[in-house]
């Protein structure tokens, strides 16, 4: 039976494609029954989401995805159950907003330079003048017929060593958590397969991640694999680490991560929402 929990998803207050009201309204329609709208460096749409929550009878928690700078590598955490009126969140986020406009100013200039034109205008507009990302840059290439996927686009333009690359500032690892947990959220380490760690690094980060205040690890996330999911609840047991769940759903034109499709957590883990501090 499919996970009726997804806690990270996106809207177009940050990459994602739909409104956060739309989001929850495809949430609901899957079976999703608590959903938390977690965009990139803001808490913009939480709000919209909330209110379009309650006319569908569907739990909420206001969430974001914090950027954050780790051992030379950029990481995510999540935050579950955040005041989108904390003023220290706001503050931090509102940083990292800002060197994501200059970033993305940055990679249209180099872009620009390297042949392809026009790319950071477009994907200005489709951001919708708000927060620019790098899948807004992807999306722009790909509709110019420079490559064929949003994929093909982070390989070949937006990686180390390619013409679109611009190294992430982000926050501090205890800075991210501490944000997150001061403003009465839970922290979690957002799909942790993704990233190239080893067993020693990954039990690094969350030894860091733990010390900071972090409680959770994201076990079933949209882009980890079966064996993904079985290995990070592994880790989140021999960490004492409560498992998460989440597809980080962009938007139906990614029809491999939608909404309502989540595995059950596998067995042993201490589910999040079991946790008495979680509650929508």
């Amino acid at each position: 039976m499919p996970l009726a929990y997804d806690l990270h998803t996106h809207s177009t207050a940050s990459d994602g494609t739909l409104a956060p009201a739309a989001l929850v309204a495809r949430a609901a329609a899957a079976g999703v029954r608590t959903l938390a709208l977690t965009d990139h460096d803001s808490t913009g749409g939480c709000a919209e989401a909330a209110a379009e929550a309650v006319r569908q009878g569907v739990g909420f928690l206001p969430g974001v995805e914090v950027s954050v700078t780790w051992n030379g590598m950029t990481i995510h955490v999540v935050g579950l159950g955040v005041d989108p009126g904390n003023r220290t969140l706001q503050a931090g986020l509102a940083g990292l907003r800002a060197f994501r406009d200059w970033r993305a100013q940055e990679i249209g200039c180099r872009l620009a330079k390297d042949g392809f034109p026009g790319t950071y205008e477009r994907a200005r507009d489709l951001s919708n003048g708000l927060l620019i990302s790098r899948t807004h840059f992807a999306r722009a290439l790909v509709e110019q017929g420079h490559a064929g996927s949003v994929r093909d686009v982070f390989k070949r333009f937006l990686v180390r060593g390619r013409p679109g690359h611009v190294p992430g500032q982000w926050a501090a690892l205890g800075d991210a958590v501490a944000w997150i947990t001061g403003a009465g959220g839970i922290a979690v380490i957002a799909h942790p397969a993704r990233y190239p760690l080893n067993r020693t690094q990954l039990h690094r980060l969350a030894r860091e991640f733990k010390a900071a205040g972090g409680t959770a690890i994201e076990v079933v996330s949209g882009s980890h694999s079966p064996d993904d999911n079985r290995t990070m609840a592994a880790h989140a047991q021999a960490l004492a680490l409560l498992a998460s769940a989440g597809s980080d759903y962009h938007g139906p034109e990614q029809p491999y991560l939608e909404l309502g499709r989540l595995p059950a957590l596998p067995a042993g883990c201490e589910p999040i929402w079991q946790d008495g501090s979680l509650a929508a």
